[in-house]
């Protein structure tokens, strides 16, 4: 994978393993948050609905990728309709706390939870991936790379999330570069649809995938965009 990848997912894992941990554990759970939090929770909470309603309602037998599954709040319930879910994200922190927190009951389902590199080969094909929030990180090239690489172990779809480009989070961008860089998050990176829409049709190893739905989410200080792949 690129360089800019490699540095980046540093970047994103030593933030959330560490600087932002506990701060996510909050935001991720029903404790009481600020009223900044409470917009961006009840987006999260809106836009994981929407990419569940992408998915077949049943999922028994299927193989699903939760790649960047943060505390598992998508896992979970994507293993309640049947779903052998592979779970993953690169702060072992947040893992440990997904961990915790799954019911033990989940009927015909599972998710295997697991910290690391969701581009890595060893955990094997997939009917479908869903990646929420886990590419906003990334420059548009780096995205496609990322698509392009998982699409190589897909059979049906891809569900992913992007950040649009909008004046809200360029004034949120240029606001966190005057952060002292200890306190900075790994900053988003806004994308225009087309552009990106262009670069997956551009890509020679996307060519049997297409666009299918997108939406877009904002509430309060959350905005983000969901944008389906399919196979042809």
């Amino acid at each position: 994978m690129h360089t800019t990848y490699q540095q980046r997912r540093g970047q994103i894992e030593t933030y959330f393993d560490r600087t932002a941990a506990q701060a996510w554990e909050r935001l991720t759970s029903n404790a009481p948050v600020g009223r900044i939090r409470r917009t961006v929770r009840a987006g999260r909470d809106q836009m994981r609905a929407t990419l569940l309603s992408w998915l077949p309602a049943d999922l028994n037998g299927m193989r699903i990728l939760d790649a960047g599954c943060g505390t598992g709040a998508f896992a979970v319930e994507a293993a309640r309709r049947g779903a052998r879910v592979v779970a993953i994200d690169l702060s072992p922190t947040l893992v440990a706390i997904a961990q915790e927190r799954m019911p033990r009951d989940l009927g015909t389902g599972s998710i295997q939870f697991l910290s690391g590199d969701m581009l890595n080969p060893g955990l094997g094909s997939f009917d479908h991936v869903v990646g929420m929030d886990s590419l906003i990180h990334y420059n548009a090239a780096d995205a496609v790379r990322i698509i392009r690489s998982l699409a190589e172990r897909t059979e049906h779809s891809i569900c992913f999330t992007f950040a649009p480009k909008t004046p809200l989070l360029a004034v949120m961008h240029s606001v966190g570069k005057l952060f002292p860089k200890a306190d900075r998050a790994p900053s988003i990176e806004p994308v225009g649809e087309q552009r990106l829409i262009r670069y997956l049709r551009s890509e020679p190893l996307l060519r049997g995938w297409s666009p299918k739905r997108m939406e877009r989410i904002s509430s309060g200080f959350y905005t983000s965009q969901a944008l389906e792949l399919v196979r042809r």
